[in-house]
């Protein structure tokens, strides 16, 4: 369905340090970095699409929407856990902590974040435990 998802942020090294650790838990590759623009991208699994995408909007306006979110899928309860742990250790704050949120599903295991621009993500697993 999507080509690609690109997130707006301010401080491209900011950004980097936040979104590579937890790329890297969620086991989702980077594709690309370019300094000198700046941007990156991360690829899902099996590839080559959907990207993730960070990087300065091009207009140059702030970066953060409200009412927007991404939501990253998770193989299982552990990694919404690490990933949410992950995230706050590199400058992410709570939106909601790991746990189970029947009001989606019966399995829908979720925690949200936002990260330094103030982004919202979320990382869920839709499995039984």
């Amino acid at each position: 369905m999507f080509s690609h998802v690109f997130i707006g942020i301010s401080d491209f090294e900011r950004a980097l340090a936040f979104y590579r650790p937890l790329m890297q838990v969620l086991g989702t590759p980077e594709r690309f970095c370019d300094d000198q623009r700046p941007w990156a991208g991360w690829q899902s699994e099996p590839g080559p699409r959907p990207l993730f995408l960070i990087g300065r909007p091009f207009d140059g306006e702030p970066a953060a929407g409200n009412g927007q979110m991404v939501a990253f899928m998770a193989k299982d309860r552990a990694t919404v856990d690490r990933t949410y742990t992950t995230a706050l250790a590199n400058g992410g704050t709570c939106e909601g902590p790991p746990g189970l949120r029947p009001q989606y599903h019966a399995n829908y295991y979720g925690a949200y974040v936002r990260d330094p621009d103030g982004n919202k993500l979320c990382v869920a697993c839709h499995f039984a435990e």
